[in-house]
């Protein structure tokens, strides 16, 4: 070999490598990014702005500038308030009670699901489970309110079969929170099921047949191999739920609720539309909100750093 075609190459550094004529640049990528990113800070990070009316008198007249300061005011009256601590407990009740069910029902339904044999019975069943998700509250709300009247289709049935007085589903505080949470399941638990019907269609295939081969039947198949592979996908699945503990989900609540039940079924959202649009009370409300997310936004970072150390999963 010559030397004059002998390359030195410095062995402390990375031979550069020759960009391919044409290539794209890693802009074009982020220009593509640019229409969310900038809906993202008009909506979301500029509003953020109005934080500042927790801790003024706020009043729309004077804006910003001019409204009075107070501290913690707020604060210090919400945690004296014994409503807010009722409505507190609902959302704790609301969204404790729906982490759970929409974990239990989805992952025992993917073991149910995933015995079925028949491919066309088994994409029949996952559909009708599936569509529930794709309706709005405001859509499935109406359908709920006329279902559940004291003369409606379910009312008609529990008298007409087992002569049961009509119920007031939509009227009485503890059968209103039992109606929140089944409704809420029964829409979203076929969403939550994919997950978990994704992970097992991960399971190696061979591992079925080594435990049949040593004589295990279906119900040791999923006892010993089902289930813990589908115990780190569900401990990420709980541990990501952590950061909506607060969020009970406003339009359900926002569209099923009324004056009648507002002290079992009021949530911290609720609360807060009522007390800032309808009555004006902006420093108060903001207050309130502004609580909830400073709890949420801890609930979050603890539930990413338990789903990375209990699951391995990380997403930054």
């Amino acid at each position: 070999m010559e030397a004059n075609t002998v390359q030195q190459v410095n062995p402390g550094k990375t031979p550069r490598v020759p960009r391919k004529k044409g290539s794209k640049q890693p802009w074009v990528l982020h220009f593509m990014v640019l229409p969310a990113a900038l809906l993202v800070f008009i909506f979301s990070y500029i509003p953020m702005g109005g934080i500042l009316m927790a801790f003024q008198d706020y009043k729309p007249a004077l804006g910003f500038a001019d409204s009075p300061w107070v501290g913690l005011k707020h604060f210090e009256y919400m945690w004296q308030n014994d409503y807010f601590l009722k409505i507190t407990w609902n959302t704790l009740l609301f969204a404790c009670s729906k982490m759970v069910m929409n974990l239990i029902i989805p992952f025992f339904f993917a073991l149910l699901l995933n015995e079925v044999r028949k491919m066309g019975l088994k994409r029949t069943i996952q559909t009708m489970v599936y569509l529930p998700h794709f309706l709005s509250w405001v859509t499935l709300s109406g359908i709920l309110i006329d279902m559940l009247a004291q003369t409606g289709l379910i009312n008609q049935f529990l008298s007409g079969v087992f002569g049961i007085k009509p119920i007031f589903f939509l009227g009485d505080g503890n059968w209103f929170r039992f109606t929140v949470i089944v409704s809420d399941v029964w829409k979203e638990f076929g969403f939550n099921m994919i997950i978990f019907l994704a992970a097992l269609s991960g399971i190696n295939p061979s591992l079925y047949e080594a435990a049949e081969v040593d004589g295990a039947g279906r119900w040791k198949q999923t006892l010993y191999i089902t289930i813990p592979a589908l115990i780190p996908i569900a401990i990420v699945v709980a541990t990501l739920a952590l950061g909506n503990v607060l969020n009970a989900n406003f339009d359900q609540i926002f569209n099923l609720y009324s004056p009648l039940i507002y002290q079992q079924g009021d949530i911290i959202d609720t609360f807060v539309y009522r007390e800032g649009l309808l009555s004006g009370q902006f420093s108060f409300a903001t207050a309130v909100n502004l609580f909830k997310s400073v709890i949420s936004l801890i609930l979050i970072v603890i539930s990413y750093r338990l789903a990375y150390r209990f699951a391995g999963y990380r997403i930054f």
